[in-house]
This record gives structure tokens, C-alpha cells and sequence, in this order.
């Protein structure tokens, strides 16, 4: 519970600086597809290997895993409908064969519908995931952090040395 914890205050913290909206967005994308797809497949390795490649917020992407997470559990039987709907396709079928017949292909479990059905809508809605996470990230910081940092509270935390001490030591660390 200690590591969530340090996860969502160090994604408020990055909500709260001036870090890219990009790396934060494909962060929330990728967590939403680690969330909502079963752990234990090859695609759910693929976006563990694209977080350690790319320069993507792996807190975000950890916090959002969670948090779709059990929001997944609740959405079982729409995935496991439209994946059985995939997986009956009559002109899919010859392409499910050669694919079982590929030897690491069957360990993305593409066969189970509950895993085919939470892949094809989690990677329809990624993009749509994106775009909406990268416009909240905007709005959030425009409103919220912007009306917060005009607070007569935010300005008196400012002008303590404790802050100043705060914000000096952030900057070292960070560089």
C-alpha cells in the first residue's frame, strides 16, 4: 500500500509541475491499458517494455493500472461478449489457426474471450484515452493549479523558509 501511496503523491506532484503533458498522457494510456487487459499476457509485457523505453511517465501509468483496475472486473462480460464475437468470426478463423500455430504467439492467450475482447476495446479506446487525459492535464493545470497559487494560503507557504529551502533543494535534486 506504501508504494500506491508514493505513486499518487508523486503523480500530484507531476499533475502540479510543468512536466510535458505528453510523456503524462502516454503514462495514463499506458495504465489504462495495463488496467483493463489481464496481467498475466505477452501485450501486457510489451507495454511494460514500451514504459522502460520511452520517455513515458511510469507513475501515471502505475496509478492508472490500479485504478482501472477494478473498474476491468466490472466490465468482464462486455469484454468477454465482444471477444467471443472476434474469436467466432468465420473470417478470422484461418488467421486464429496460423496464429496458435506461431510458437510465442499463444502465450498473449488471444484464445481466451475475455482477453481478446478487453484488447480490441482497450486498443480502440486508447487513442480516445490519450487525447482526453492530455486535455484534463491541460484544463486541471489551467484552472485548478492556477486558481490554487492565487490562494492568500499558497502565498504565505511561499514566503516561508521552509519552502524556499523546499524549492532549492528540488531543483539540486532534480539536476
Amino acid at each position: 500500500m506504501g508504494l500506491i501511496l508514493k505513486q499518487l503523491f508523486a503523480f500530484i506532484k507531476l499533475l502540479n509541475s510543468d512536466t510535458g503533458n505528453i510523456s503524462l498522457a502516454a503514462g495514463m494510456t499506458c495504465g489504462f491499458i495495463l488496467g483493463m487487459t489481464p496481467v498475466l499476457s505477452l501485450h501486457s509485457l510489451l507495454i511494460f517494455l514500451i514504459l522502460f523505453f520511452f520517455r513515458i511517465q511510469i507513475g501515471a501509468a502505475l496509478i492508472m493500472a490500479f485504478f482501472f483496475k477494478f473498474t476491468a472486473f466490472l466490465l468482464d462480460p462486455i469484454f468477454h461478449s465482444v471477444g467471443k464475437q472476434v474469436l467466432e468470426m468465420e473470417s478470422l478463423k484461418g488467421l486464429f489457426t496460423t496464429l496458435y500455430n506461431i510458437p510465442l504467439i499463444p502465450y498473449t492467450r488471444f484464445n481466451n474471450s475475455i482477453v481478446m475482447g478487453s484488447a480490441v476495446i482497450t486498443f480502440l479506446l486508447a487513442p480516445i484515452v490519450f487525447l482526453l487525459s492530455q486535455y484534463f492535464i491541460v484544463k486541471y493545470r489551467e484552472i485548478v493549479v492556477a486558481r490554487f497559487k492565487e490562494t492568500k494560503l499558497w502565498k504565505a507557504l511561499q514566503a516561508t523558509k521552509f519552502y524556499q529551502w523546499y524549492y532549492k533543494y528540488d531543483q539540486y535534486k532534480w539536476n
